[in-house]
């Protein structure tokens, strides 16, 4: 595929209030991108637009039934036409899975899964037309099954999966699609998620996002950030599911019930 060159294209961020996503605004608008920047805090995306400039803003809970349509709706109503669509907004939470609550289950289902799919649904033909593409944020939580984070990882297991296929039925028309998967990286993410062991160790959230454009501009179906991680993740192929969850169960289980935050949700 050629390369891809940001400058003067239109690129929409979800969960660009903080973390990953905001690496993702800042490094976009440094390349010459016009943003739209969405999530839930409106005044902490004005102050990022009014800082980055180029950028248009759109508070929306995408987890809420019919936030999809409403975001793309509220796009063509400012005449805007999407190039490059950043599906960032997600959250996780870890503990047993009786402990957290079906509500909140439910909702990092419908943010991490149902709201990516209707958002990239909904801008696909835009996209399409536009010769762009679509970034999903996933993790390297896809590729093994993951005891006390078990709905989060299937979510992003969903994503890699999603995200890899569509790859190989729009790269013909000329899209891209990508999924990033970054490690644990240095964001408000484990405000909420809580302390996950074997996560000392966080990735600077703009290298992250420099490998993933890399990857974009590249026309790769998906990336996985960190040396580290690339070997545990290739690891993961060759070993027996049950074996892996068994030792992701020894080493994951948590010292107590614990109960999560509001806070830390890139949506």
């Amino acid at each position: 595929m050629k390369a891809f060159d940001f400058t003067g294209k239109t690129v929409l961020v979800t969960g660009a209030s903080m973390g990953i996503g905001e690496a993702f605004a800042r490094e976009l608008s440094r390349r010459g991108a016009t943003l739209v920047l969405v999530a839930r805090g409106e005044a902490k995306l004005a102050a990022l637009a009014s800082e980055l400039g180029k950028a248009h803003v759109i508070a929306a809970d995408l987890a809420a039934p019919g936030a999809a349509q409403r975001l793309f709706d509220a796009v063509a109503a400012r005449g805007l036409e999407v190039d490059v669509l950043v599906n960032n907004a997600g959250f996780g939470v870890y503990g047993a899975f009786g402990d957290i609550s079906l509500a909140t289950q439910r909702e990092q289902i419908d943010l991490n899964v149902g709201a990516l799919v209707e958002l990239t649904h909904l801008f696909l033909p835009v996209l399409e037309r536009r010769q762009g593409g679509v970034i999903q944020v996933a993790s390297t939580a896809a590729f093994p099954p993951i005891p006390y984070f078990a709905v989060y990882a299937a979510t992003k297991a969903f994503v890699l999966s999603f995200s890899e296929a569509l790859w190989a039925e729009y790269r013909p028309r000329g899209v891209r699609v990508l999924a990033l998967c970054p490690g644990a990286t240095e964001t408000p993410f484990f405000q909420r998620s809580g302390d996950i062991p074997g996560t000392s160790w966080k990735a600077r959230p703009e290298d992250v996002v420099r490998l993933g454009l890399a990857a974009f501009a590249a026309g790769r179906a998906s990336v996985v950030h960190g040396p580290a991680n690339n070997v545990v993740t290739f690891l993961t192929r060759f070993l027996p599911r049950e074996f892996t969850a068994k030792m992701m169960a020894r080493f994951g289980k948590p010292a107590a019930p614990r109960i999560p935050s509001a806070a830390g949700r890139a949506a």
